[in-house]
């Protein structure tokens, strides 16, 4: 039975897929969040504790901690203040204390300092960031360059404004599309937006976080970035093949759910899955979706002591112009060197890597959108035998830039 959490995924695949790949399947599951809450004395102490209440009503329905949601406040004033790092809670109840204690700072607006902090903070490689600016936008300072830096950093920049903010600077930095990463709201209304904000959130891990983590001929793992918690909400999937020769598969999942094995499925058949979170509050209008090709059967040796590497190759990370593929077992003292080749089917190019025996992992870029791949990984061992295997995934559908 497949564990859902950490190393036990990849164990139970009775391989292992080193160092590269467990550092991304440690990080596959973490996103970041920091807070830029204007503390400064332009606000009034009734706004100031307005804007912290909707934070704490905004974050209440994620699982917090490293593998889920990480949280960080930093406040703007005369100085920035780091009222908590991201890896400081990891439960809502840690956190909703500690935004009931922070305190207003007064003093000036230097918005400019703190973007600099926040730059030192989020600096982590391959998990979504989420820079959550809370304003009244009152003399914000020189922005537009630091903004700039962070957003290059990967740093999605969201904005609330009370009403009375500078409309023109915030319209400037934030991260595309504006209708739902800007808000300008009367702090006494600010509720509103509550649930608008939380989607829009969540919309910025979705394209790459439902991915393919292990495939064979009869099943398939599927794996996602949690959005909600076992007691905020729930998980839809549903998948069938695209032939639909079979009845639409459904289930439901617990809110603390990452990933799902499908099985009984056909050999060498293209299967479509689709994700939604359910939240128990209201609809979240997110739907995960993916295109899954089995293996044929005549690709799949039974893992033993002494198959031959590649035995298992699986695919994830897919995204508009990437795929990631992985195979093993590693073998170092049979194994010379690794080739993967890839191609678009029916008749692309075939472009080839090589890789030394020790890489179990690469990621293949410069791919076209929404096209099928066939991937083969062959390994040539100390005998002079070559052995390969093949499999196909797909590209995602590209999206048009706003």
């Amino acid at each position: 039975m497949l564990p859902g959490e950490d190393a036990g995924l990849f164990t139970s695949l009775r391989f292992s897929l080193g160092d590269v790949a467990a550092e991304q399947h440690a990080n596959c599951c973490t996103w970041d969040i920091l807070l830029l809450l204007d503390s400064s004395g332009s606000l009034a102490n009734y706004e100031f504790s307005r804007l912290l209440h909707f934070t704490a009503e905004l974050l209440r329905p994620f699982s917090l901690g490293r593998g889920h949601v990480r949280v960080g406040l930093l406040q703007v004033g005369t100085t920035p203040n780091l009222k908590f790092d991201l890896d400081v809670h990891s439960s809502q109840e840690s956190l909703q204390t500690a935004l009931q204690s922070v305190s207003h700072l007064q003093g000036d607006t230097n918005t400019v300092a703190a973007l600099k902090v926040a730059q030192r903070l989020l600096t982590e490689k391959n998990v979504p960031k989420v820079l959550l600016w809370l304003t009244d936008g009152v003399e914000p300072g020189d922005v537009d360059k630091p903004m700039t830096e962070l957003k290059a950093q990967g740093v999605s920049v969201l904005i609330i404004s009370t009403v009375h903010g500078n409309y023109q600077v915030l319209q400037r930095v934030v991260t595309p599309p504006l209708e739902s990463h800007l808000y300008s709201v009367d702090i006494d209304n600010i509720d509103i937006i509550t649930e608008d904000l939380r989607e829009a959130i969540i919309k910025i891990i979705r394209a790459e976080r439902l991915s393919v983590v292990h495939l064979t001929s009869h099943s398939a793992v599927l794996q996602w970035r949690p959005i909600l918690r076992a007691d905020s909400g729930y998980y839809e999937l549903w998948y069938n093949s695209i032939l639909k020769t079979e009845p639409e598969s459904r289930r439901t999942l617990s809110g603390d759910s990452s990933w799902v094995e499908l099985t009984n499925l056909q050999p060498d058949t293209t299967y479509t899955a689709s994700l939604r979170p359910e939240s128990n509050h209201r609809l979240v209008h997110l739907n995960l979706m993916l295109v899954v090709i089995t293996l044929p059967v005549s690709l799949l040796p039974a893992l033993t002591s002494d198959v031959l590497s590649p035995a298992v190759v699986s695919v994830s990370d897919s995204g508009p112009h990437q795929i990631r593929v992985s195979w093993g077992p590693l073998q170092l003292a049979r194994v010379q060197r690794y080739t993967v080749e890839y191609g678009a089917i029916p008749s692309g190019h075939v472009q080839t890597v090589t890789l030394d025996s020790h890489k179990n992992s690469t990621l293949l870029t410069g791919l076209e959108p929404g096209a099928q791949y066939l991937i083969t990984v062959s390994a040539l061992h100390m005998n002079g035998k070559e052995i390969a295997m093949s499999v196909r995934a797909c590209t995602q559908e590209g999206t048009l830039s706003v």
